[in-house]
C-alpha cells in the first residue's frame, strides 16, 4: 500500500554514517524531511543533497530535521558529506528495509531494461509522526524549496 499524506509514517531504526542509531520516534515534536535518493556522488543526488544543504538554515529555523537515505555504505556517506559539506545525517539502509517500508524500492526501467532501484521520493513528517507531504516528483535543484512550498511554510 502506497503511503499518502495524513497516514502515520512508518517508524524506523537504522544507523547514520557515524554508526549512531536513529529512530523516527526520537524526532517527536519536530518536523522531519526524510528524503530517499539512489546513490552518493551521482549528478542528480548531488544536486538534491546540495539543495537541502543550501537551504538547511531555513529548514532548521522552521523546525525541520533533514535526513537523507540511500543504500550506500557508511564510508560512502562520510565521503559524500565531507565532499559537499552536508550538515545533516545520511542513513545507511544496506538491506533496504527502510526503502521497503516507505515504498521507495521498486522496479524501474531505463532504455527498455527493467531493474530494481531507489525511487527519488521525499516524505515530510509532522511533529506527531504523520505524513504532511509525500513528494514523488522531486525537483533535484530545488528540493528544499519544494518541501517548504508543499507544506506551506
Amino acid at each position: 500500500m502506497a503511503l499518502e499524506k495524513g497516514m502515520q509514517a512508518p517508524d524506523f531504526r537504522c544507523e547514520d554514517e557515524q554508526g549512531q542509531v536513529v529512530n523516527l520516534k526520537d524526532f517527536r515534536g519536530k518536523k522531519v524531511v526524510l528524503y530517499f535518493y539512489p546513490k552518493d556522488n551521482t549528478p542528480g543526488c548531488t544536486l538534491e543533497a546540495c539543495a537541502f544543504r543550501d537551504q538547511y538554515d531555513v529548514l532548521i529555523q522552521r523546525g525541520f530535521v533533514v535526513l537523507g537515505v540511500s543504500a550506500d555504505s557508511a564510508v560512502s556517506h562520510q565521503k559524500f558529506i565531507r565532499r559537499y559539506q552536508l550538515p545533516f545525517p545520511l542513513l545507511v539502509d544496506k538491506d533496504r528495509s527502510l526503502h521497503k517500508a516507505y515504498g521507495t524500492w521498486a522496479e524501474k526501467s531505463m532504455f527498455g531494461r527493467k531493474y530494481m532501484g531507489t525511487l527519488r521520493h521525499t516524505f515530510v513528517i509532522d511533529e506527531n509522526g504523520d505524513l504532511l507531504a509525500v513528494i514523488k516528483k522531486v525537483k533535484t535543484r530545488s528540493a528544499a524549496e519544494q518541501v517548504l512550498k508543499e507544506v506551506g511554510v
